[in-house]
């Protein structure tokens, strides 16, 4: 099984405009992520997928590979669904490039899905966290997921789900992680399938593989790493780097 790495760069981001290009002691936060990514020893091959030639010379720079996007993307899958198109591979996972402290447990768990997937029933796996506090679990930012008996995906929402309609059963909410792991086909099909109508709703993209019939298999993990959405945020993660040096 050969298994791929791909890391969307995109430079603009609204809420902290070059994000991927900031100092984290001492190396671009992309820079960061693309290394760990190699060093989990995962993977075949680990590309950087940008639209950006600031992020592609900052890659090539260091001896990392970058794919150049060609069109104008709206989402990380569809930008790495362009690129995956020639790329010769089983799976494909996306990793988020703005949590530069990959965790190669999260990574394994969602390999492993496909290595015990003999009849090869499930086109993605992605993670799940358990989510505590209200304000958690009513903040639209925090993605929830609901799962069936086997863990596979029922449905994605910002908003609360299930309603606690019963406030006497303790229903564990939880919050879906935007790291994926597909089969190349299920990416490729993706990419060919317009957006859609409940995907527009919520502007969640793993939507769209529920609504167009793929299983989407669900691993539980028990730690998220740093995600880099703000100046505040990067300054956690150095202080996390820091912390974590000494």
């Amino acid at each position: 099984m050969k298994v791929v790495a791909m890391i969307p760069a995109r430079y603009e981001a609204s809420r902290f405009p070059g994000k991927l290009m900031a100092n984290l002691n001492g190396q671009s936060v992309i820079l960061t992520t693309y290394t760990a990514t190699l060093n989990t020893g995962l993977f075949n091959d680990v590309f950087v997928v940008t639209d950006s030639t600031i992020i592609r010379d900052e890659i090539a720079a260091h001896g990392g590979k970058v794919i150049m996007s060609i069109e104008t993307h709206e989402s990380g899958s569809d930008r790495i669904a362009e690129a995956a198109e020639n790329i010769d591979a089983d799976i494909i996972v996306n990793v988020q490039g703005d949590e530069p402290f990959t965790q190669t447990d999260t990574l394994k768990k969602l390999l492993d899905v496909f290595e015990r997937d003999n009849l090869k029933e499930i086109d993605l796996a992605s993670p799940m966290v358990r989510l505590h506090g209200k304000d958690n679990i009513d903040n639209p930012n925090h993605v929830k997921v609901i799962a069936d008996q086997n863990n596979f995906a029922v449905y994605f929402s910002r908003s609360p789900i299930p309603y606690p309609r019963n406030q006497e059963i303790d229903i564990p909410y939880y919050k879906h992680i935007g790291i994926y792991a597909f089969r190349k086909a299920a990416l490729l099909a993706f990419k060919s399938t317009p957006m859609t109508p409940l995907e527009n709703a919520e502007k969640i993209e793993c939507i769209r593989y529920l609504e167009t019939g793929k299983k989407i298999k669900m691993v539980e993990i028990d730690h998220v790493g740093i995600s880099i959405d703000s100046p505040e945020d990067l300054e956690k993660a150095k202080d996390y780097m820091n912390t974590r040096n000494n």
